[in-house]
C-alpha cells in the first residue's frame, strides 16, 4: 500500500471497475435512486482537483466542507486529496458561532456548502471571518443572496477543471504526497470547552485501512452500504474510505432522519451506526411483545430464548447447541428472525459495525439472540476511529473486541486506555500544550477512556475518566453506565445522570412522549399538556417502578433516588448536545438548574 493511497485511489478503482456503479444517492424530485459510475466518480474528482488548482489552492491548504451527505462531499474529498490538500468537514447542523471558530482557527479561503442552511449561515459568517474568500455551493435549489458576488454553484466550480488543463499539476502534486501531509482536520465538537482540530494524516488512514484489511475479511464489490451517520463523523469517515478502497457500492443517505425509509429502499449488506440504531429497533420488538397475546406472544418470547440460548450461551463460547436447540433454533430463522430483519430492511444483511457509545447489554444480546451480525467497536477521532473491533467469531457480550492489527493497547493509571500506532493523531491543530497533555512521557496516547483486556486480549470499557462522578459522601459512580442500564427502556429517550457533589444520584428524563401518551390514555389519566401529564402521579410511579426493576444491579448508592421527567427533549438548539448527539453535561447542570435544584430539596 503505497503513500498515494488515498490521492489515487479513486482513479485506481475505476481503471478496475469502470461502468459499475460505485454510488447512489436519491434524487428529491422524483424520490428515485441515480446511479454514479466509478468512471464517472474518478471524473468528478478529476474536475475537483483541476478547478481548485485553477483557484489557486496550495499544497496543503485547508478547505472546508459545510454539508449534508452528498456525493459532492466525497469529489470535494478525494479531488483534495489529487491536489495535496486538506479538507475539513463541518455537522451540517453546526451554529454560526461553531462555523466561525473553525473557519478562523483552520484559516479557511474555500468553503463547499450543501443546501440552504449552510449557505446562510456560511454568508453571515463571511462578514466577520477574515479569511473567507468564496462559497460554493452543492444544491443548485440553493437561493443565493441577491449581489452575492463571493459566491458560486458546485456547477460552475467543476466547469473551472473541465477541461483538464491542470492534470500535470494535479499529477505532480499526487506524487508529492507523503505519510506525514494532513488529510483532514476533524474538530471534536466537544462536550466542555472550545473545538479541537484533531489531524489525520496519510499515514493515520493508510495504517487504518491496512489493520481493517487484515481483520475484516468479508467485505467486497459485492456488498451495498448505506451511509448513514455523517461524513463528518470520523466513523463513517474511515468507513467509507474503507468501503471505498474495497469496490463496495454506497448509498449516500442524505438526511438521517429518512433512514428507516431508505434502509427499506436499498436493502444494504453492511451500514455502520451508533447504539442508539438499535435501541431504537430492539424497543420496537418489546413493544410488538408486550401488545401480542397468546401464541404469538409465547412464540415471540420462546424465539428470543432460543436464540439467546443458541448463539450466546453455545456458540459464542465455543460450545456445540444441542440437536433439539439447533432445530428450534432453524425453525424461528426461517419465520420470526427472517421476518423481523425483512421487516427492518436488513435480509440481506453481512455485518453491521456499532460504535460511538456503550451498547446496552440487553440490545447487544437481542442482536445477537435473531442473528444480526452487529460488530462492536471502540474508537475515537483521535484514533482514525477503530482502536478494537469484533469479527466473525470473536464476539463476547460487553467487550469492543480484539485491538485492531497495528494499534498496540496498554491500562495505564486508573485503569485509562492508552494506545500507539499509525492510527494515532499527531496532535491537535495548532494546540501545541494539549497535545503534549494528551501524550505520556513515553509516547502513549491517552483516551481518557478507562477499561481493562481480559486473559485473551479482548477489551472492556468500563467508564469515561473525567465522566466519573463523586458524591459528597465520597462515593465515586460512572453515570454512563447508569445511563446505558436504563434507556433501554421503551418509555426512556434521553435520560443524564446528576450525582457529581450531591449527596444521592438523581436524573433527568426526556420520555418517550408517544409511549407515555398511550400509557395514559390506557389508564384513563386525565391531562391538558405534556407538562402536565408528566407532572400526574400515575406517570411518576410508572416510571419509579420501571427505573427500579432495571437498576436492581446496581449498588445502593449508585441507583436512582430522585427523577424529573421533562417536557422538552434535549436539544443542539439549546447546546445540550453535541453534533454526535452526546450529551452537554455542563450545559445540563446550568439550564436545568431549578429542577435539579428541587430534587435536592430536604
Amino acid at each position: 500500500m503505497d503513500k498515494s493511497l488515498l490521492p489515487r485511489l479513486i482513479q485506481r478503482q475505476a481503471e478496475k471497475y469502470g461502468d459499475k456503479t460505485a454510488l447512489t444517492y436519491r434524487d428529491y424530485t422524483s424520490g428515485a435512486w441515480i446511479p454514479v459510475s466509478w468512471n464517472q466518480f474518478a471524473s468528478y474528482v478529476r474536475q475537483v482537483a483541476n478547478a481548485l488548482i485553477a483557484l489557486g489552492v496550495a499544497e496543503q491548504e485547508n478547505l472546508g466542507v459545510f454539508s449534508q451527505n452528498k456525493p459532492e462531499c466525497l469529489y470535494v474529498d478525494f479531488g483534495a486529496f489529487s491536489d495535496r490538500a486538506v479538507t475539513v468537514p463541518l455537522y451540517a447542523t453546526s451554529s454560526e458561532t461553531q462555523v466561525h471558530y473553525i473557519l478562523q482557527d483552520a484559516e479557511i479561503h474555500y468553503l463547499f456548502v450543501g443546501e440552504q442552511y449552510q449557505y446562510d449561515v456560511a454568508c453571515h459568517v463571511m462578514n466577520l471571518c477574515k479569511t473567507l474568500k468564496r462559497i460554493i455551493v452543492f444544491d443548485k435549489k440553493v437561493q443565493l443572496v441577491p449581489g452575492d458576488n463571493h459566491s458560486m454553484y458546485f456547477d460552475d466550480f467543476l466547469a473551472l477543471g473541465a477541461d483538464e488543463n491542470h492534470q500535470a499539476e494535479v499529477e505532480r502534486r499526487s506524487d508529492c504526497t507523503c505519510d506525514d501531509d494532513l488529510a483532514n482536520i476533524l474538530y471534536t465538537s466537544g462536550t466542555t470547552g472550545e473545538p479541537k482540530g484533531v489531524m489525520l494524516t496519510h499515514r493515520c488512514y493508510r495504517a487504518a485501512i491496512d489493520g481493517h484489511d487484515r481483520r475484516l475479511d468479508r467485505l467486497g464489490p459485492e456488498d451495498v452500504v448505506i451511509n448513514f451517520l455523517p461524513f463528518t463523523h470520523i466513523f463513517e469517515r474511515g468507513w467509507t474510505y474503507l468501503c471505498i478502497h474495497r469496490g463496495c457500492q454506497l448509498a449516500v443517505n442524505l438526511y438521517p432522519q429518512d433512514i428507516q425509509k431508505t434502509i427499506k429502499e436499498v436493502r444494504p449488506t453492511a451500514m455502520c451506526s451508533v447504539p442508539r440504531f438499535w435501541e431504537k429497533v430492539y424497543d420496537g420488538v418489546q413493544e410488538k411483545i408486550s401488545q401480542a397475546t397468546g401464541l404469538k406472544k409465547t412464540l415471540m418470547q420462546d424465539a428470543l430464548e432460543v436464540g439467546r440460548l443458541h448463539n450466546i450461551e453455545y456458540l459464542m463460547k465455543g460450545k456445540t447447541p444441542p440437536a433439539w436447540l439447533h432445530l428450534k433454533y432453524k425453525f424461528y430463522e426461517r419465520t420470526i428472525y427472517s421476518l423481523l430483519k425483512k421487516a427492518i430492511g436488513i435480509e440481506n444483511g453481512n455485518f453491521f459495525p456499532t460504535a460511538g457509545a456503550a451498547i446496552p447489554v440487553a440490545v447487544e444480546e437481542f442482536v445477537h439472540s435473531v442473528g444480526i451480525n452487529m460488530i462492536a467497536g471502540y474508537g475515537m477521532t483521535e484514533t482514525t476511529a477503530t482502536v478494537s473491533c469484533e469479527w466473525f467469531g470473536t464476539h463476547r457480550i460487553g467487550s469492543v473486541g480484539l485491538p485492531l492489527p497495528g494499534v498496540q493497547v496498554r491500562i495505564g493509571e486508573n485503569n485509562e486506555i492508552q494506545l500507539k500506532g499509525g492510527t494515532i493523531t499527531p496532535g491537535y491543530y495548532k494546540k501545541e500544550a494539549v497535545t503534549a497533555q494528551s501524550y505520556t512521557e513515553d509516547g502513549w496516547f491517552k483516551t481518557g477512556d478507562a477499561g481493562y483486556l481480559d486473559k485473551d486480549g479482548y477489551l472492556f470499557l468500563t467508564e469515561r475518566i473525567k465522566d466519573l462522578f463523586k458524591t459528597s459522601n465520597g462515593k465515586y459512580i460512572a453515570p454512563q453506565a447508569i445511563e446505558t442500564k436504563l434507556v433501554v427502556d421503551r418509555y426512556i429517550d434521553q435520560i443524564s445522570i446528576i450525582a457529581d457533589q450531591r449527596k444521592f444520584v438523581s436524573a433527568l428524563i426526556v420520555p418517550d412522549y408517544k409511549q407515555v401518551e398511550a400509557y395514559a390514555q390506557k389508564q384513563g389519566v386525565p391531562y391538558t399538556d405534556m407538562h402536565d401529564l408528566l407532572a400526574h402521579p400515575v406517570i411518576v410511579e410508572l416510571f419509579r417502578n420501571r427505573i427500579d426493576t432495571l437498576q436492581q444491579e446496581f449498588a445502593h448508592y449508585e441507583q436512582v433516588k430522585r427523577f424529573t421527567l421533562l417536557p422538552e427533549p434535549f436539544s443542539m438548539e439549546k447546546g445540550e448536545l453535541t453534533n454526535t448527539l452526546k450529551i452537554k453535561r455542563s450545559v445540563l447542570a446550568k439550564n436545568y438548574a431549578a429542577e435539579i435544584a428541587k430534587m435536592y430539596e430536604e
